[in-house]
């Protein structure tokens, strides 16, 4: 059973067929093999009681305030203010790529809209000052990374529905590992202009009074942050009211910087259509599989098979960890975490390990498929902002951070109070 689902799943998606269609095809397919009840009679139901989930809302909610904040000019100041504090460091502006996209991740709940952004304003730069392409553009995908980890987060809103799990708790849960890997990945590109000073370009030396007039200029993510997750943790909001307060909060910022106007709403709200309605499909196809995984007994069959093998907790979790680096390298990661989480999240309960400090631990290991070829999405979006040369250029440069995110996976394996101690000490 287990052998002829991943194969059904891999022959799709070597066709390219679309994923939201690969999973809604492989549950009808593995319902009709297995089944001895017609369970397409429940998928009416199933639609309907997951899709009216409040928890969801917030989806479309972050997905707008990441619209409306990318189009009203915050990311460009943002990024000149940086680039005022931190481009004396060997390195120079890729470190701002990294702090940008750290600011940016703690406002857009996604990787991808990090990436773009944070990229269309820094790209231009990199041939300009005459910096290493291959690591510039490394620094734009790995920094894009921690759109998922840094809260708000999309896809731990998306894992704690499918885990029922405390979003507040996984929000907490991410601050130190996403700022901990902002470290990591600054002391990467530290290291690699200490053994190379050529490739961190031009020298900058910013005066103090233009760093300080500058300051003003990161207020903006600050502000957004305080009303989404300050709201969440005074008491004051659910995640999902707190989405809304940070449509709001970015509307104001809009018309702060005088952006806010018809033609910019509607292209903010088309591309909120467009994306929530590709969000939507994917997590309720998964739904559906989810729903035939169980009936079919397969989520149990793995749970009794990864048991009986009689490795210990730690083998299993490292059994597990490279089981999602090699399906990270062929699958997309929103797509991993859908298929992933039901299955493995009731092993690691069994276990023993709590599902909000394995929530981290997948949010990095979905952070590593974002740059992993040859389906890393982070790559493509990098190079599809550069627009010219090879692609092999931003896989080079990712490599680095890659071997970053590696050691902070083994970091929090090791360790899991990275992850739960900020939990813990205010819950």
């Amino acid at each position: 059973m287990l052998g002829s689902s991943v194969s059904i799943l891999f022959l799709l998606i070597a066709l390219s067929v679309p994923i939201a269609a690969v999973l809604g095809i492989l549950a009808l397919v593995l319902a009709e093999i297995y089944s001895p009840m017609p369970l397409f009679r429940a998928l009416g139901d199933i639609y309907w009681t997951n899709s009216i989930d409040f928890i969801l809302v917030a989806i479309p909610l972050f997905i707008m305030m990441g619209e409306i904040l990318l189009r009203a000019g915050i990311a460009e100041k943002m990024y000149g203010a940086l680039s005022n504090w931190l481009s004396w460091l060997p390195g120079g502006l890729m470190h701002s790529n990294i702090g940008a996209s750290t600011l940016f991740a703690a406002t857009s709940g996604s990787s991808i809209a990090t990436a773009a952004t944070v990229g269309t304003v820094a790209m231009p730069q990199a041939r300009k000052e005459g910096y290493f392409e291959p690591l510039f553009m490394g620094t734009l995908a790995a920094g894009g990374t921690l759109g998922i980890l840094i809260p708000p987060s999309i896809n731990m809103i998306v894992y704690g529905l499918l885990t029922n799990t405390s979003v507040p708790k996984l929000y907490l849960a991410g601050f130190l590992p996403g700022f901990l890997l902002a470290g990591l990945f600054m002391l990467t590109v530290l290291i690699a202009c200490l053994i190379r000073p050529e490739w961190g370009g031009k020298k900058r030396s910013p005066t103090w009074a233009a760093r300080i007039s500058t300051l003003p200029d990161l207020l903006p993510p600050l502000f957004i942050f305080l009303v989404v997750v300050g709201s969440i943790y005074a008491g004051l909001a659910t995640p999902t009211e707190a989405a809304s307060l940070g449509v709001v909060a970015s509307l104001l910022l809009a018309a702060v910087n005088r952006k806010l106007n018809m033609p910019m709403l509607l292209r903010a709200i088309e591309g909120t259509m467009r994306t929530t309605a590709m969000v939507m499909l994917i997590v309720l196809a998964a739904m559906f599989l989810n729903f035939v995984l169980s009936v079919i007994g397969l989520t149990a069959l793995l749970t009794a098979f990864i048991t009986d093998m009689g490795l210990s907790p730690m083998q299993t979790m490292i059994v597990i960890v490279i089981g999602f680096l090699i399906l990270g390298c062929f699958m997309e990661a929103f797509s991993l975490l859908l298929i992933a989480t039901p299955l493995i999240a009731p092993i690691v309960a069994a276990m023993g390990y709590d599902l909000v400090w394995f929530g981290i631990l997948m949010m990095l290991l979905l952070e590593t498929a974002l740059i992993t070829p040859p389906i890393g999405v982070n790559l493509y979006v990098i190079q599809g902002v550069r627009g010219y040369g090879s692609m092999n250029d931003v896989i080079l440069g990712a490599l680095p951070f890659v071997i970053a995110m590696l050691l902070m996976i083994v970091a929090l394996l090791v360790f899991p109070q990275i992850a739960l101690w900020l939990p813990e000490a205010i819950g």
